[in-house]
């Protein structure tokens, strides 16, 4: 079993990415995974879904998501409010 891992930010805080392909951007946590440490920012790390229809009558769609981010790759941004 994983131990918790301890995470420097809460939920609704504002934090700015500081590595990878969204690196300076703002925006706010909407939620937490501590067992495996990472995060959800609003606005950020976008992926897409292709949904195959199940039946006939169904169609097929695109889902866009919010995929999580490491808590290592974000840090607190104090003085700007979005």
């Amino acid at each position: 079993m994983k131990k918790q891992q301890k995470i420097h930010v809460k939920i609704g805080e504002i934090v700015t990415i500081i590595s990878g392909f969204y690196k300076n951007e703002i925006g706010e946590i909407i939620k937490i995974n501590k067992r495996s440490g990472t995060l959800i920012v609003k606005g950020i790390n976008f992926k897409f879904k292709h949904i195959k229809p199940n039946n006939k009558t169904e169609i097929g769609e695109i889902k866009q998501f919010e995929a999580p981010i490491h808590h290592s790759n974000v840090k607190l941004n104090r003085n700007e409010i979005l």
